[in-house]
């Protein structure tokens, strides 16, 4: 999808329908500075609201992601682009997000394990000694959590037996025995247990 594109529709609706940028984000209670965003290509209305948009622009879903007022014999062939693109765009997120969990761990991993070097080896007052195993400790827990987060919310585990995908619970994941990013779980769909991997596109 071209966010350049789809902000200068939006800007072009918007002034059609005799709209500020001030005046529908009232309407769809946001700040402006949101609309500007939107309007200058540097961001995508979420999806939460896109339909409210798309209600107060007078246009349909399918016309904003394509950026252009669409003539019905291309309706359908622009729709299916639009969802194609879509996927792309999530399977794209999600291998950011899962590189930057890599990024997250290793991070954490190695503050916390220079933290605990230090209290143990390096002569200083106990207090401080306790200071930075507390705050390795924490660094290393926030790491951990966030990286958990990630490895749920993006991509899919697929079950081995009935090869389901799906995102499991928070509380699923952290509790499962992994290997990697393989991890031990209940499938939703047939309830067996067995080793899902994770992938990216459904």
């Amino acid at each position: 999808m071209d966010q350049i594109k789809i902000g200068k529709f939006i800007a072009e609706c918007r002034k059609k329908n005799g709209l500020t940028q001030a005046q529908l984000a009232e309407k769809l209670n946001i700040t402006d500075r949101a609309i500007s965003k939107w309007e200058n290509g540097k961001s995508m209305p979420d999806s939460s609201i896109m339909l409210d948009l798309c209600n107060e622009l007078k246009i349909s879903v399918n016309e904003l992601l394509s950026g252009e007022v669409i003539k019905m014999d291309n309706y359908n062939e622009k729709l299916e682009q639009n969802l194609i693109d879509m996927v792309k765009q999530k399977e794209e997120s999600d291998k950011k997000m899962l590189k930057l969990e890599v990024v997250i761990g290793y991070i954490s991993s190695i503050t916390f394990l220079i933290l605990i070097f230090l209290a143990s080896f390096v002569e200083m007052q106990n207090w401080i000694r306790i200071s930075l195993v507390v705050l390795g400790s924490i660094t290393f827990a926030i790491g951990m959590f966030n990286c958990l987060k990630i490895e749920q919310t993006a991509g899919y585990y697929e079950c081995d037996k009935c090869h389901y995908k799906y995102v499991p619970e928070y509380s699923s994941v952290f509790l499962a025995m992994h290997k990697g990013r393989t991890r031990y779980m209940k499938c939703p769909k047939c309830n067996e247990k067995s080793w899902q991997k994770k992938v990216i596109g459904k």
